[in-house]
């Protein structure tokens, strides 16, 4: 498989996403432009994917109940519940700059799935949701970079 599709598939992953993906890129020694393009088109593809998917993942969910596949629903909202509580605070109060600033967090629990969970529960417009996941993430990005070029340590 080459770089740029490694590096592309690992922005999709959650919990992971661009941030840590442009590590794994620069730590395997791949190009700098090419690692960063393709974590870049991750974060893009996640921020615009995810909000339009939300309300269907809801529906699979809620179908799941009663069936053999209920644990997985059982997940799903135990998923739901952490991130209302974690994120309600930020977005609540702050609003677009508050989930910017959730999603750009690098931390285990924040990024772009969470956020926009958070804002899908919170009923936050498609139209600042977007905008705030795609900023959020490319920050994360650039909060990761730096550490990852041995620029602070």
């Amino acid at each position: 498989m080459n770089s740029f599709l490694q590096v592309f598939l690992l922005s999709l992953v959650p919990t992971f996403e661009g941030r840590y993906a442009i590590v794994y890129g620069i730590g395997k020694g791949y190009p700098l432009w090419e690692t960063l393009l393709s974590a870049s088109l991750g974060v893009l593809f996640l921020s615009l994917f995810l909000p339009l998917a939300l309300p269907f993942i809801d529906r699979i969910m809620l179908w799941l109940e009663g069936t053999p596949l209920m644990k997985i629903a059982h997940l799903y909202l135990y998923y739901v519940e952490r991130v209302r509580k974690k994120a309600h605070p930020y977005v609540e109060k702050w609003g677009f700059i508050g989930l910017t600033i959730f999603v750009a967090i690098p931390l285990p629990g924040t990024g772009i799935w969470t956020g926009a969970l958070a804002a899908y529960l919170l009923g936050i417009e498609k139209r600042q949701t977007v905008p705030a996941l795609i900023l959020g993430g490319l920050l994360s990005m650039a909060i990761t970079l730096g550490p990852a070029l041995g620029l602070f340590g």
